[in-house]
């Protein structure tokens, strides 16, 4: 029976969740799995993989091969080189401790390397979300400075009218107090 190091897909549609597993060749993609290694979750940034070293190297050893995507991420996680250490140990290049020594030093550059990423991917968003509300805020500046000119202009417009009534009746009181004097002479000289 050949072994296989494959994804067993979990999740809902568009919201792919995959266990990382050690199965027959000849099971369905979905179907029985001789053990569940661990879990990858590429819907976060980065990709959120857990998976159990020990059991991977182990599968290994026994000559389980993995699939392209699950080579990735079993190199990813250390458990390639791992392998390869524990290679190196069997034929006698290698000592246990200094094996132990090369991969915790290789696994601590790698957590540096995933929080630097993380980090810049921190910056990055804070830099987008201090950008959009500086140009919201410009925005909100032009809407609120146009808004008070065409209030402003509303008043001139509103105020001109306003004159031109004033003007108007000045007009109709002088016209009246001119056409008055000439009502009373008209009176005057009705009467007599």
């Amino acid at each position: 029976m050949s072994v296989k190091i494959r994804l067993q897909r979990h999740g809902k549609k568009q919201k792919p969740f995959y266990w990382v597993v050690a199965a027959d060749a000849r099971s369905k993609r979905d179907g029985k799995y001789l053990e569940k290694i661990g879990t990858y979750n590429p819907n976060t940034n980065p990709a959120t993989i857990e998976l159990n070293l020990d059991s991977a190297v182990k599968w290994l050893h026994n000559g389980a091969q993995p699939t392209d995507t699950a080579k990735a991420i079993l190199s990813y996680k250390g458990a390639l080189l791992k392998h390869h250490l524990d290679g190196g140990i069997r034929k006698g290049a290698l000592t246990q401790e200094q094996a132990d020594a090369k991969l915790a030093a290789w696994l601590e550059a790698k957590a540096g390397k995933v929080d630097a990423k993380k980090e810049g991917l921190t910056k990055a968003q804070a830099a987008d979300k201090a950008k959009a509300f500086k140009a919201e805020q410009e925005v909100n500046a032009k809407r609120l400075a146009a808004a008070a000119q065409a209030e402003a202009d509303a008043i001139a417009a509103a105020t001109p009218a306003v004159e031109e009534e004033a003007a108007v009746e000045e007009v109709v009181a002088e016209v009246e107090a001119e056409e008055a004097p000439a009502a009373e002479e008209n009176n005057e000289t009705t009467e007599a």
